[in-house]
């Protein structure tokens, strides 16, 4: 069988596929949008933010780790799917400090737009408020730990493609959190570098570059201007 002919169908539409893809990557491969924060193409998949679960032949798992197949049957955009992510996506925005009126990410954050795609109103469990310090000791960015998601990105940014190990993930369960690999815990006394793929890759308002804020005004924003449903991989439209 040549493999460049293998289809599975996702919400009914045929989507072509190579050996060794995923669902995921098949998906946004053929233009389709299956939503996702911790899931980047370049990296190894994490599958931590479970926002890819889908039903693939009535089975539920995550679209990022699954190898698609031929003839298989792919459920992602139905009201039970988007009915648990969106409890995902509340659960998230409770764990952290998501006040998205001030922060400068608001209309390049990928947590807020996909909140907005699947309709998320309210976050409806109650706020923990973490209080993790600011680490504003890098002359060129600064850490707000408390929007982190876990989802691990700038982690394996920083470990395959940086070569620099600058962040990683500390404790377990609910304090779990993202740590900077230096005796002082400051970014500052780390090899970080605004060149750093670690530096770019941030689906939240974590990791920002200081003296550009709200140089692209709010309303022309990447998501502002367009959902984030309309690509299938999100690009941030950078100060």
């Amino acid at each position: 069988m040549n493999p460049d002919k293998q289809t599975f169908t996702l919400d009914g539409k045929t989507i072509p596929f190579c050996n060794g893809q995923t669902i995921i990557q098949a998906a946004m491969d053929a233009g389709e949008y299956i939503p996702h924060l911790c899931f980047n193409p370049e990296f190894k998949p994490h599958g931590s933010c479970k926002l890819c679960t889908v039903k693939a032949d009535g089975r539920t798992t995550a679209s990022c780790t699954q190898f698609a197949q031929d003839g298989m049957v792919v459920e992602s955009n139905t009201k039970e799917i988007n009915d648990e992510r969106r409890v995902l996506l509340q659960m998230l925005f409770v764990e952290g400090n998501h006040f998205c009126p001030s922060c400068e990410k608001s209309g390049n954050c990928q947590l807020q737009a996909t909140a907005y795609e699947l309709n998320m109103m309210s976050p409806h469990f109650d706020q923990f408020f973490p209080d993790r310090p600011l680490d504003a000791s890098h002359p060129e960015y600064f850490l707000d730990l408390n929007r982190c998601i876990l989802c691990s990105l700038c982690v394996r940014a920083s470990r395959d493609v940086d070569g620099k190990n600058v962040f990683a993930l500390s404790g377990r369960g609910i304090k779990s959190h993202v740590i900077v690999n230096a005796q002082s815990g400051q970014l500052g006394d780390t090899d970080f570098a605004g060149d750093d793929k670690a530096a770019q890759v941030c689906p939240v308002g974590v990791i920002l570059k200081k003296r550009v804020g709200f140089s692209v005004p709010i309303g022309k924003r990447s998501f502002d201007e367009q959902p984030i449903s309309a690509t299938p991989h999100p690009v941030v439209k950078e100060a």
